[in-house]
Order: structure tokens, then sequence, then C-alpha cells
């Protein structure tokens, strides 16, 4: 895809920020920060590692980036994590923004970074799995301490019956939890796949296919990496809850988008972003929730074209989002489910 190209009067209307901007941009090191950053947020002692920097210097180097508007912040936990910040269309450096992300990321990241990288999103999948593990008990009691199943099964539900597919031979729930989704899955599909990286997990998943008696649901163990070796092409994919305890959200959307067959529907439910940082302790969470926008790019840039969206309060004080999203063929515009409602 051809990216716009700087206008010149573009670059006159910003004559204090263009400075900074080529100062930021003129940097290797800095140019990989960027480079790292493509479709994932890192924490300065995680950049540390990836670009065997000293904390001082990614410190400088970061607020370089942030000065010049090329990288934002937000806290999670008692960590700050860093990722690239985007330009309002309208801006005068949105053009030169785009143009210089897009010839980054034209660019393969080297061995031995691209090999920490791949360390360092494997250490973030162990500590979720190992929290699942030694919590697998006790996994509805935390789940209710911000959002359990039946606060939002109805909604969920409501937004896959007015979700348009192109079939019903295959569903796929990526994180079943306990499985209580999967009944409803079942019931609209030939064929339902439950996907999970954490054994007992899908241990317990499977205790309610079989109280159930579901017998066109089947079971993985893997995370959604695995869905390429099984060749999975599923008309819906369901993501409830999940994205948040996920080592690279935006790797999910990709892993997902390919496992989806041309006008297939993936449905997330997922909170949106809140302060409250007990909820990482408690219920294992990575993240703390998404702005909107955040799914919204990285579907987008998954190649996958936005459609409908709920948003509703709890009196716990989270706000949940439930997000659905298309395979590119027009499908999406057919949909009816009431776009931005919010209910308290």
């Amino acid at each position: 895809m051809n990216q716009p190209q700087p206008h010149d009067t573009d670059l006159q209307t910003a004559p204090d920020t263009l400075p900074q901007w080529l100062k930021a941009a003129g940097d290797s090191l800095r140019l990989d920060v960027l480079r790292v950053m493509k479709r994932d947020s890192f924490g300065v002692l995680e950049l540390c590692h990836l670009l065997d920097s000293k904390q001082s210097g990614m410190s400088h180097h970061l607020k370089v980036l942030a000065n010049a508007g090329l990288v934002s912040s937000r806290r999670e936990g008692n960590s700050i994590f860093y990722r690239r910040a985007y330009q309002a269309p309208d801006s005068p450096l949105s053009s030169l923004q785009q143009a210089l992300f897009a010839t980054l990321d034209t660019e393969p990241l080297t061995g031995t970074l691209a090999e920490r990288l791949k360390d360092l999103r494997r250490d973030r999948a162990l500590a979720s799995r190992s929290f699942f593990a030694e919590n697998a008990h006790k996994f509805r009691a935390q789940q209710d301490l911000i959002a359990s199943y039946p606060v939002y099964a109805e909604q969920v539900g409501q937004l896959l019956a007015n979700t348009p597919v192109p079939g019903r031979r295959l569903a796929l729930e990526v994180g079943p939890g306990e499985g209580e989704f999967l009944p409803i899955l079942a019931q609209q599909f030939d064929r339902v796949v439950a996907l999970d990286n954490a054994a007992r997990m899908l241990e317990r998943a499977e205790s309610l296919i079989q109280a159930h008696s579901l017998t066109n649901v089947e079971t993985i163990l893997g995370d959604t990496r695995t869905l390429k070796l099984h060749h999975t092409q599923a008309d819906c994919i369901v993501v409830n809850m999940v994205l948040h305890h996920t080592p690279s959200p935006a790797d999910i959307f990709q892993d997902l988008s390919a496992a989806l067959v041309p006008g297939g529907a993936l449905l997330v439910t997922d909170l949106c972003r809140h302060e409250q940082t007990w909820a990482r302790d408690a219920c294992g969470d990575l993240w703390q929730g998404f702005e909107p926008d955040d799914l919204s790019l990285w579907a987008s840039e998954a190649g996958l074209r936005e459609g409908q969206s709920v948003y509703f309060a709890l009196r716990n004080g989270f706000q949940i989002q439930l997000r659905q999203f298309f395979q590119a063929d027009g499908l999406n515009d057919r949909s009816s489910f009431t776009e931005g409602a919010t209910h308290g």
C-alpha cells in the first residue's frame, strides 16, 4: 500500500516539532525501539534487555521519542509501558510519521533481536500459564472480582445472534475458561473447537463438555499459533475476557485473522482501560484493559474490518467492550447490533 507523502505546507506548520521529530528519528537505537514496537508495548527494563542498553540510556531515548510524539506511555501496575504513538490524521506530521513506520516495518529484525523478542513473549506467556495452573481451582472466584461470565453472557449471546457469518461449519473459542459459552456455540455450529494454553483450565472446560454431552465440541491444548498447525478455518471465533491475559494481544489478532474463512467473524469481549492495579496480582492480568482504539488498530493491521461495538459499565468500576470484526467481504455492513450503545 502506498503511503501518503508529506506536503511542504504540512512541515511549515510545525516548525518547533519538526526538529525534535527529525532528531528522534536520527538515531539507530531509537529506530530499533520503534521497530520492535510494531505490534506490542514494552517496559523500560524489557527494552533494555532487548536492545542491550543501560536503563539510564534507554530512559533518555524514550524521553526523546516521547517529546517528538513518536511513543506514548501508560502505567501497568508498578511499571510504565511504551508503545508507538500515532498522530491524528489532520496533524502536520501524520504523513511523515506513517511513512517512517511503514519503512521500519519493511525491515526484518536482526537475528539476535528477534530471538530476544521471542524469549520475552515466551516469558510473558509462561507467567500467565503458571498463574492459571496454580489458580485453576479458584478461577470462578477470581473472575467474579472483575466480571463473571453471567455479567456479560447475555450481551455476547446477543452479539453472536446478530453477527452474519458465511457458514455454520466451525466455531472456535479461545480461552473458554470453564466452558460456559461452549453450549451456546454447540447449538449454532456443526463443530466447535475450544483452545486453551493452560491444561488445568482446559480440563475444567472438558468437564463441562462431558456434563452437557456436547458431542460436537473438541479441545486443543495450545496457543493461537497452534491454529496454523491444525489448518483451522473458522466461520466464527469468540474471545471472551482473554486478551488482557495474553503476552502480545496484537499478535493474537494476526493469528486469528489467518484462522478465519473469508467473511468470517471475530467477536472480542474484554475490559476497557482501567487503573485498578490489584487485578494484575489477583487475577493474573498482564494488561489493565485496552483503549477501544487499541483493538481497532490491531484488527486493522491484521486485515480485519470493524463491525459493531457495545460498551457497558459495571458497578465495581470496570467497563466492558464487545467488539465485532470481519474478514473482508462486506458482511459487516449487514450487521444489526447497536453501535456504541452504553448500558449502566
